[in-house]
């Protein structure tokens, strides 16, 4: 649900598993068509990764719905911010910040993304987040570089 300019966020449950899959397919097939092209979704295997980490009590899954469905997603374990995503048609809302904003309350200082999403990347280094010069392969094909991003030193 949304109010008046503020998302009411909620935790995911294991019934949701299925809705968090095709959000982040929509929001991947839509921003990351220039890394991902016409390679088919692993549905089974994002699915599958949803179902684990719903499962996992280290890990805060939390949403944001409409009517039409869940339109924003935080997935983070208190060191980490292990996924975010906003349905297309909310992009530009605010949603992405917020969710970002509440898994760096709850403690993630450290997160992985793709070297080509631009946009996510400009995001993180707006609040001041750099990379640490860690890289890894993404899982799914055709296996992208991943970059892990630090959040600022405090002082």
């Amino acid at each position: 649900m949304i109010e008046a300019g503020r998302a009411a966020w909620r935790r995911a449950s294991s019934e949701d598993a299925v809705a968090l899959r095709d959000l982040e397919r929509v929001a991947s097939q839509r921003g990351l068509a220039h890394v991902f092209g016409d390679l088919p979704y692993p549905d089974d295997d994002v699915l599958a990764r949803w179902v684990l980490l719903l499962d996992d009590p280290t890990v805060d899954v939390e949403v944001v719905e409409d009517a039409a469905g869940l339109v924003a997603l935080a997935a983070h374990d208190g060191a980490s911010l292990r996924h975010l995503a906003v349905r297309p048609d909310r992009w530009g809302t605010g949603l992405g910040r917020e969710g970002f904003h509440r898994a760096e309350a709850a403690g993630a200082r450290r997160l992985w993304v793709l070297e080509l999403n631009h946009r996510a990347r400009a995001m993180y280094e707006s609040f001041g987040w750099t990379p640490s010069g860690d890289r890894q392969e993404c899982p799914w094909p055709p296996y992208p570089t991943e970059l892990e991003y630090a959040a600022p030193a405090t002082p």
